[in-house]
């Protein structure tokens, strides 16, 4: 009997995460070394080479750096905001009592880090920085948790369906606080813009070059609103289709070997005009963020100096966030959920092994970097980098460690 293909699809992604998180250590790692090294300064000024763009009168220049986390980590958006509209539409979250215990830990795992964070940094700028150990690294997690052997699914989809409302979280404190001066005409572009997308959802337009045409310019009129220019991202995925181009019928197969390969190339064709528009481009984009965008984003972001840097406030600030506050908020609120019959955990999980992958989404590294380069300037940001490395080195190992002592307990 053929295996569900849903499950199949859950498989395939939680096994590219794990992978994506290989190559995202090794290129953050390759970052930090080059970074302390002879070839240091050659690193530094590869960040800061101009780019631009020319197109008769118009023109737009900025450092490869800004194109890498403003353009390239607009795709890691999309593909977040694709994530969170399945779940919440027909996945993990879209039945409350289901969600339950997963949107009072990531509740928790966000309020208790920034909590902690103003307690160590209370004045400004340092305490612009609340933000930074709010968010999961979902890649790099799961990439901790694929090497705890025999996990029960029903803790790995808790792990992500945590991250992925993290990650709405951190896009709303990315959009509600930290944007700059707003420019009301390139606002009102942006919202126009968005507003033809959802129409060509309304009438029932599945085809996805629309959609990515279109996403262009409300990239553009995003980055000059003032808001951050990842965000559009966002803003695309909620107006791509759930809903399938069209029904899937199937076909006879042939018994002549000719004839069933042509059955079967005619059936693979339908089964992709079958899937939703959303599933398509979620597929597709998956491993180009997982071993293109992120790793990209890690090496041109991780890369910190050591020589002369101090661990100061913001960075002990954002330690105690993540390795503290993280595993505390998500313990103590899904316990609260538990108490409160708001949720049940998986099977074959206990509130030990909640604790382990509290520490596992304590691996702040993304988000966490993204969400610093907006707090800080230099100086400060090194402080916060260094916080964030030093925390989701410590927070995987302490989560890799009390996962599997809880499993083989549970064995036992």
């Amino acid at each position: 009997m053929p295996r569900p293909r849903y499950p199949r699809l859950l498989e395939q992604f939680l096994e590219s995460e794990a992978k994506g998180g290989l190559v995202l250590f090794l290129a953050a790692f390759l970052a930090f070394v080059l970074a302390n090294s002879p070839g240091a300064a050659a690193y530094f000024a590869l960040r800061e080479i101009p780019v631009g763009l020319r197109f008769g009168g118009f023109s737009l220049e900025k450092p490869l750096l800004l194109w890498v986390n403003d353009l390239l980590m607009a795709l890691f958006f999309l593909l977040v905001g694709l994530e969170l509209k399945r779940e919440i539409l027909s996945g993990e979250l879209k039945e409350l009592r289901k969600a339950g215990l997963v949107l009072a830990g990531a509740l928790g795992g966000m309020a208790f880090p920034a909590v902690l964070y103003l307690m160590v940094n209370p004045s400004l700028p340092q305490a612009r920085g609340w933000g930074v150990p709010m968010a999961t690294d979902i890649a790099f997690a799961l990439g901790v948790l694929a090497l705890v052997p025999r996990v029960p699914l029903g803790l790995k989809l808790f792990l992500t369906a945590l991250a992925i409302v993290d990650d709405l979280g951190a896009v709303l404190v990315i959009a509600l606080f930290y944007t700059g001066g707003l420019e009301g005409t390139y606002l009102l572009l942006a919202a126009l813009t968005l507003g033809v997308l959802l129409l060509l959802n309304r009438v029932g337009i599945w085809y996805l070059w629309p959609y990515l045409l279109l996403g262009l310019p409300l990239w553009y009129f995003v980055l000059k609103s003032g808001l951050h220019a990842t965000l559009a991202g966002v803003l695309l995925a909620l107006a791509i289709p759930l809903r399938r181009g069209r029904p899937f019928q199937g076909a006879a197969m042939e018994t002549d070997p000719e004839a069933l390969e042509g059955e079967l190339e005619a059936l693979e064709e339908e089964v992709g005009e079958a899937q939703s528009p959303l599933h398509r481009l979620e597929h597709t984009l998956h491993p180009w963020v997982a071993y293109g965008v992120l790793p990209t984003f890690a090496f041109f972001n991780a890369g910190v100096a050591l020589t002369g840097l101090e661990f100061g406030a913001v960075a002990l600030g954002v330690a105690l966030g993540l390795l503290l506050g993280k595993p505390l908020g998500i313990l103590l609120l899904v316990w609260l959920a538990l108490r409160l019959r708001l949720g049940v955990l998986p099977e074959g999980v206990d509130l030990k092994a909640i604790l382990g992958v509290g520490f596992l989404a304590g691996i702040g590294f993304t988000m966490a970097l993204f969400i610093a380069g907006l707090a800080f300037e230099e100086g400060l940001l090194d402080q916060a980098k260094v916080g964030i490395l030093s925390a989701s080195l410590l927070a995987g190992l302490l989560g890799f460690i009390l996962v599997r002592a809880s499993l083989d307990r549970a064995r036992a």
